[in-house]
């Protein structure tokens, strides 16, 4: 959008030196996923650089207006001043310290416009920078309705309730805004009562979608006499005819007046003029009683948070992945990422943003390539050395139902259908307490952050640091669901649509896509995206291995896609391999033997192995009969790596068909896929050929340095903040005022 086009929100941002963080605030709301903003920097009198930190962090983006101004007057004259020249249907306000979630724009502006509301608020999740733990300011609560009455009672200072003063609504601006400037603090309160008091309509909802800093320098923290007199005149100039909101107006001003009582007496104690404060005191003994809670911490000892040291620089790798070890194809790819990072000097720190991570099975035994992280958290677990241990009984519940299912089907009885598949844990919906749970996690010397899968970019924001974050696409899911429509096949994420998917990867700085046809795909469904080809790296042997005649082996997880891929090898393929190579064996490894009850002769079935290196090995030729499936073929690159002669389909080759070319085997017939493992398995120097062109192919496309390089170099340069859609020559628009 340009600065001349009509915008649906106008953002504003009052700044009184606000270099330390005002980078980080014009970027979360430049990366809105409502476009239709314009961001209004309204200085109040620096004398930083913070302007210039604005300008930089919007990288040319015209939606950016800056009002420089050389005198202080407040942040209420700021905001004034800023609502003068607002255009947007909607008007929010941001502090030039906090931070807003990517999507909360669009989700406040819908929700409000669906409910015929005047203003709009979400909860907030306040941080701090001295390491204390991020929390929600609200309760959580069903969308709710706020009057006069109620939003003055939850606002006396030093109050024993959630202040809904906090909140940082959205406003139709066609409501009467102006703040009134007389205030340094508290001046949102005082617009917000002042429009319900008017009739205007509040809607608060539960979504925790504003982040709230709280630091030394923060304004709300300071509370003086001077300040709270300010508010006392502004409070005495509401005036209400209805019962309760009169009898709420005196009861917010008894606090006032306590507050300012309070102040004076500490002012005086400070002063060390001991009988003023006693005076004080006795004549105010209310305010007197707050001095309670600095005389608790004092007694008690209650311990300062020390600010969190430095240490090496890390990365946070959010995932809703059953990581255990390189047990399946995308664990190995993560893995593989995460040695990558590591060998670059990073802290990796595996932060699994769900329990549902569990699925049915409520321990995971960590195997011994997990320690490439430097830390390995699980929501809703505990940890005991390489045992995790899910909190939720509910997990082991239905491990115990899964098995009795299990025991009455080996029973020879019919299968009594108790057990019930988990939920597909990487596109579940974030929790309030997923979200509290990255941002406890999450360290402040965080440098990049790294989402796997796309499901996972809407709870990168709750990292709360300013740095980029990748998307590990593995795939386009939408393709699969699209694949298992067509196959008439389960999919794991059925409501999935690549609009959804690329809107989820749009919200990532950069995606990291497996192979080239998906990275094309992503490039032209976001050209603003800076999208990074990095395929799985495989460790290579020394020399092609040809293996044992008549020996096959096929390694899959339990997805559609293998399952339904070799169930049809079995019918379609296999029954010729058998009539002609009557001694043919077929090693089937991976989890998807969970969905192989019957097998036919000569198929033997050995689930998750610890080390796939003998299995490969031995074998004369891998299978990879796949009719479905995007995303690049794991342990494709693994076979090659380990010199194998390989047999596979078109879909077995997406993203590397030409690359592998004259490497394997490629055949989508069964009957022709069948006649080529036959050869194979009784010619040793063909398999060995074939296998030394695998192994040559992986050297050179599929090394750590070929496949990793880029994604290093752009978390090592911090990524480019703003897609090029949003730097154009036009430089953001100044406006100096006096």
């Amino acid at each position: 959008m340009t600065h001349d086009a009509e915008p649906l929100v106008s953002v504003i941002m009052a700044n009184h030196n606000g270099a330390a963080h005002i980078a980080a605030a014009v970027r979360s709301v430049l990366r809105q996923t409502e476009r239709r903003l314009e961001l209004i920097v309204s200085d109040d009198g620096s004398s930083d650089d913070s302007l210039n930190r604005a300008r930089d962090a919007a990288a040319g983006d015209p939606r950016l207006l800056i009002l420089a101004h050389a005198a202080r007057g407040g942040p209420a004259a700021a905001r004034n001043r800023a609502l003068a020249v607002a255009r947007g249907r909607w008007v929010a306000i941001v502090d030039n310290d906090d931070l807003i979630h990517p999507e909360r724009l669009a989700t406040l502006v819908a929700q409000a416009e669906a409910d015929n509301a005047d203003i709009a608020a979400d909860n907030l999740l306040t941080f701090y920078e001295d390491g204390a733990p991020a929390h929600a300011h609200l309760r959580q609560a069903p969308p709710r309705w706020i009057g006069p009455t109620e939003y003055l009672r939850t606002n006396h200072v030093f109050g024993t309730v959630p202040s809904l003063g906090y909140l940082k609504p959205i406003f139709r601006r066609s409501q009467r805004l102006r703040y009134d400037e007389n205030l340094t603090i508290a001046e949102d309160f005082d617009l917000v009562v002042r429009l319900l008091m008017g009739g205007a309509r509040m809607r608060v909802y539960p979504e925790l979608g504003y982040f709230y800093r709280k630091h030394a320098h923060s304004i709300s923290h300071r509370l003086s006499a001077e300040a709270l007199g300010a508010m006392l005149t502004a409070q005495d100039q509401l005036k209400s005819d209805a019962p309760a909101v009169r009898q709420a107006l005196a009861a917010r001003r008894r606090s006032l007046t306590d507050a300012r009582g309070f102040t004076e007496i500490v002012a005086a104690l400070k002063a060390r003029h001991v009988g003023t404060a006693l005076r004080i005191a006795v004549s105010q003994p209310s305010a007197a009683a707050l001095l309670r809670v600095p005389l608790l911490d004092k007694l008690l000892g209650r311990k300062q948070i020390s600010a969190p040291t430095e240490g090496p620089p890390r990365i946070a790798l959010l995932s809703r992945q059953r990581i255990v070890g390189a047990t399946n194809g995308s664990s190995a790819y993560l893995l593989s990422i995460a040695e990558a990072l590591a060998t670059a000097g990073y802290a990796v720190d595996f932060i699994g943003a769900s329990p549902k991570i569990f699925g049915r099975w409520p321990v995971m035994r960590l195997r011994p390539e997990t320690k490439i992280f430097a830390s390995y958290r699980v929501h809703g677990a505990l940890k005991f050395g390489n045992i995790l241990i899910a909190i939720d009984p509910r997990v082991a519940l239905s491990a115990s139902i899964a098995v009795l299912d299990r025991v009455v089907v080996k029973l020879g009885l019919p299968a009594p259908g108790w057990a019930k598949p988990a939920e597909y844990a990487q596109g579940a919906p974030a929790t309030r307490a997923d979200q509290l749970f990255v941002a406890r996690a999450v360290k402040s010397n965080t440098k990049a952050v790294i989402c796997d899968y796309a499901f996972l970019t809407p709870l990168a924001p709750y990292a709360l640091v300013d740095a980029p974050v990748l998307t590990i696409m593995h795939d386009l899911m939408s393709a699969r669901v699209s694949d298992s429509a067509r196959e008439k096949t389960p999919a794991q994420v059925s409501a999935l649509t690549p609009e959804r998917e690329f809107a989820l990867l749009g919200q990532s700085h950069a995606v990291l896509a497996i192979q080239a046809e998906e990275a094309a795909a992503v490039r032209t469904a976001l050209p603003s995206a800076d999208v990074i080809l990095a395929p799985h790296a495989a460790p290579c042997v020394a020399a092609a291995q040809p293996g044992q005649d008549d020996l096959l082996l096929f390694v899959g997880s339990n997805t559609s896609p293998n399952v339904v891929g070799i169930t049809r090898f079995f019918e379609a393929s296999w029954p010729l391999v058998r009539a002609k190579r009557p001694s043919a064996q077929l090693l089937v490894a991976g989890s998807v033997a969970r969905a192989l009850n019957v097998v036919p002769d000569g198929v033997k079935v050995l689930g998750v192995v610890p080390d796939l290196a003998p299995l490969y090995r031995d074998a004369g030729v891998v299978v990879s009969p796949l009719h479905t499936g995007s995303g690049l073929k794991i342990k494709l690159i693994e076979a090659m790596a380990a010199g194998k002669a390989i047999v596979g389909t078109t879909v077995t080759v997406q993203g590397v068909g030409d690359i592998v070319q004259g490497a394997m085997v490629i055949e989508d017939d069964p009957i022709a896929c069948a006649n080529s493992i036959v050869d194979l398995l009784g010619a040793p120097e063909r398999r060995s050929a074939l296998g030394r062109a695998a192994l040559e192919t992986a050297q050179a496309h599929f090394s750590a340095a070929a496949c990793y390089a880029g994604m290093v170099d752009y978390v090592r340069t911090g990524g480019r903040w703003q897609p090029e859609e949003l730097r154009p020559l036009k430089a953001p628009s100044v406006r100096l005022s006096q």
